[in-house]
């Protein structure tokens, strides 16, 4: 147990009759940062408040740093798990300046030491300008980083973060989740990030699980979550991408309307292990990404929708049997709806399903 900082082993929540958590397990290392990442209602901030120790568990464990902290029986006291927390709301004290925010879990250390450590992360946040300010003087991202800086002071082993930039508009998350990666890297702190947003949490974790209904799907790599997805729920939620109609002709090739792929399907997923026989009709998943743009390619698609995304523009396409695709085309390629472009299949990761 001593590689993993965190460990939960088949942990189960219920209220009442109601199942929040089903069976989930996961670990991570210590000075990883991992994520769990799900639409509204899937159970990941549960999961959250139980490692903190807000929720009891009914069944499992959850071990933190090699002690047992949860289990059926015994949960051991939320302020003597060394966990630090990042609400969403932010939850800071109005009353208290931005330096005595910082320091307010420091009140044990002698005074020369508290104020060394707030100093130290005022300037690891970029905040000692306004050490002498009160929260509502603030912009939103200072006071996330007021707030970061206050569960990181005290040096948790664990950092707990619910949708911490669910308060602040698009471009602002965007900046601060690398910002926020930096600081919690800089530190060596170990931490678990909750939110709905892709972006967020390719940004800022090293390992995602992705949950649905009180489970996590597959906790891996945001690569691998994108291009090697466990199960067609995986590959629905990760990124986007369309399905076409395909035949299996060999171990090694697949036909579908825009022609034939050809490859290592070590990543072809056929529900229930069945082996990969000839003639099998599967579903196989094309990203934006796999449909190149090809002025002179003989393969037409209609352009049916389109989204300008500054460097690039997203087209929706229909091909000849009326099966939509997506493609990802360089943004001075500005075709109407309507028009007919020429398009190639260039897809490394193959994924399919039954």
């Amino acid at each position: 147990m001593d590689t993993f900082l965190l460990q939960l082993n088949h942990v189960r929540q219920a209220y009442g009759q109601q199942v929040v958590i089903h069976d989930l397990s996961l670990q991570l290392k210590k000075g990883s940062i991992g994520c769990l990442l799900g639409s509204s209602g899937c159970g990941k901030t549960t999961v959250l408040r139980c490692v903190a120790g807000f929720e009891t568990i009914s069944a499992g464990e959850i071990w933190l740093n090699g002690e047992c902290v949860s289990r059926a029986d015994f949960s051991l006291p939320p302020e003597r798990r060394r966990v630090g927390m990042v609400f969403q709301d932010y939850a800071l004290f109005p009353h208290l300046t931005v330096a005595e925010n910082i320091g307010f879990g420091l009140h044990r250390q002698a005074a020369a030491a508290r104020q060394s450590r707030v100093e130290e992360l005022m300037m690891v946040v970029g905040l000692s300008e306004v050490s002498a300010q009160y929260p509502h003087q603030l912009s939103g991202g200072q006071q996330q980083r007021v707030a970061l800086a206050r569960a990181l002071a005290p040096k948790p082993e664990l950092l707990l973060l619910d949708e911490p930039f669910s308060n602040l508009d698009v471009s602002l998350r965007e900046y601060l989740s690398q910002e926020v990666r930096e600081i919690i890297k800089s530190q060596g702190t170990t931490a678990i990030l909750v939110t709905h947003d892709q972006a967020e949490a390719f940004a800022i974790a090293d390992e995602i699980g992705v949950m649905h209904r009180g489970e996590i799907q597959q906790w891996d790599t945001a690569f691998n979550l994108y291009h090697r997805p466990a199960n067609r729920l995986v590959a629905d939620f990760i990124g986007q991408g369309a399905f076409l109609p395909g035949r299996v002709l060999s171990d090694t090739r697949i036909e579908i309307e825009m022609g034939v792929l050809n490859g290592e399907f070590s990543s072809l997923r056929i529900a229930g292990g069945e082996p990969n026989r000839k003639d099998n009709q599967v579903d196989v998943l094309l990203r934006p990404d796999d449909i190149v743009y090809d002025a002179i390619s003989e393969l037409r698609a209609e352009v049916v929708q389109k989204a300008f995304r500054g460097a690039e523009i997203l087209y929706t396409l229909s091909l000849a049997s009326g099966a939509r695709v997506l493609s990802l085309v360089p943004s001075h390629h500005d075709h109407a709806l309507g028009d007919k472009i020429g398009i190639r299949l260039e897809a490394d990761h193959v994924v399919a399903f039954r």
